[in-house]
């Protein structure tokens, strides 16, 4: 009977960590068919099955990485070999080879029927393990039982009764204290891309002050102007990027080889914090966009990026990322580029300060603008050209109307 491989998940990806079976041993599968949830370093994929038939057999627990290639379940043909799926995932292979290997058995909540434990988000776990809660033990309000967001609030909030200890495969916790998390999945892609960059790149790092006071009026004059359709900062600070670029496109290229490549687009990435880590996720032709399509791209990115969403795709292919670090209340910061680009443009938090206006001293609203470049790619000049024009727009977003 054949086995069903971890198909190639493309991006370079070449493993994979199981999040939640959707099917267990016996049951009945069709061709196509969702039967694990398993997360990349790139995002959470559900992996449907090629083949029809009755499940034998599961080769990885929840928790467990699988490399590409590794048998992921057992299934009994219930159709000839020949009628399986060629179209696993999109633009991923289909793969077989023979061999059983054991079952692994997975346990089942208490207070839902037999069959697969219904799905349950990331982002639901996390809550359940950081409130030291056994999902197991939680009666889920969500269709076919799912155990949703306000299921696991609710049970935090009640007094505490003796439950038993949430498995946690990812941490060990040897003698002496210590507390060992491996670095793997999202986290491991990025400490390798780090890594690299510092490696690789010989950045260098530029920064100004600036008074967004006129950036903040202009916000909010569109806004009131159409508030069903909400203009964020980050979409304005990312429209004004993206016009800047024009007159220093070279921020916004790549190395090939011994060739600077600057392409004829932007697709701006964007840091976005989520509980798997540090994600950037991209909106290909920022330049085509308006300041309000740019704010709908970048929130809808964002809620996609935090529910484990976005495919490898959606992760991939920026030409320059901007970072919003001033949500974490602080000022600035030297950012590490995000290889292979050349640029990365960081914004801080934006306080109450001292300024001078016209010869008097005023209050403004001040924030501190960052740039970290590749200096192989151009010197300070362009670099600090590029700052200064982006400077001017956000303090008067008015003479960016002549640019667009």
């Amino acid at each position: 009977m054949p086995d069903f491989l971890l198909p190639d998940l493309g991006e370079g990806l070449e493993e994979a960590e199981i999040i939640e079976w959707r099917v267990q041993v016996g049951d009945q599968v069709t061709i196509d068919q969702a039967v694990v949830e398993v997360e990349t370093a790139k995002a959470a994929v559900e992996v449907p099955v090629p083949f029809a038939g009755s499940v034998t057999a599961l080769h990885a627990d929840p928790g467990a990485t699988v490399a590409v290639g590794q048998p992921l379940v057992s299934v009994d043909p219930a159709a000839p070999a020949e009628e399986v799926s060629g179209n696993v995932l999109i633009g991923y292979g289909t793969k077989t080879s023979t061999g059983v290997r054991r079952r692994h058995p997975r346990r089942r909540p208490q207070n839902h029927p037999a069959g697969p434990v219904p799905a349950i988000s990331p982002l639901v776990r996390k809550l359940a393990r950081d409130a030291g809660l056994d999902l197991t033990a939680i009666q889920g309000s969500g269709p076919s039982g799912v155990i949703c967001r306000a299921d696991v609030e609710q049970a935090a909030s009640q007094p505490a009764v003796s439950q038993p200890a949430v498995s946690q495969p990812a941490v060990s916790q040897p003698e002496a204290g210590d507390t060992r998390i491996p670095l793997r999945g999202v986290r491991r892609a990025v400490a390798d891309k780090l890594a690299r960059s510092r490696r690789e790149i010989p950045e260098a790092t530029v920064w100004v002050d600036v008074d967004a006071t006129g950036l903040l009026a202009t916000r909010a004059t569109l806004n009131a102007k159409a508030p069903d359709q909400p203009v964020s900062l980050l979409a304005l600070f990312a429209r004004f990027t993206v016009l800047a670029l024009r007159g220093y496109p070279e921020l916004n290229a790549h190395l090939d080889g011994d060739e600077i490549v600057i392409p004829g687009h932007v697709h701006l990435g964007f840091a976005a914090q989520t509980d798997r880590g540090l994600v950037v996720p991209v909106v290909r032709d920022a330049h085509q966009l308006s300041a309000r399509d740019l704010s709908a791209a970048l929130t809808s990115r964002t809620t996609a990026a935090r529910a484990g969403r976005l495919g490898p795709a959606e992760l991939t292919g920026g030409t320059i990322t901007i970072n919003n670090y001033g949500v974490f209340g602080v000022d600035g910061s030297a950012a590490i580029i995000n290889h292979p680009e050349v640029a990365i443009i960081g914004l801080g938090r934006i306080i109450d300060r001292p300024w001078v206006v016209d010869g008097q001293l005023a209050v403004r609203k001040v924030t501190e603008l960052t740039l970290a470049f590749d200096h192989r790619v151009c010197d300070g000049g362009t670099a600090g050209g590029f700052l200064r024009q982006l400077a001017d727009y956000i303090e008067d977003p008015v003479t960016a109307l002549g640019d667009l």
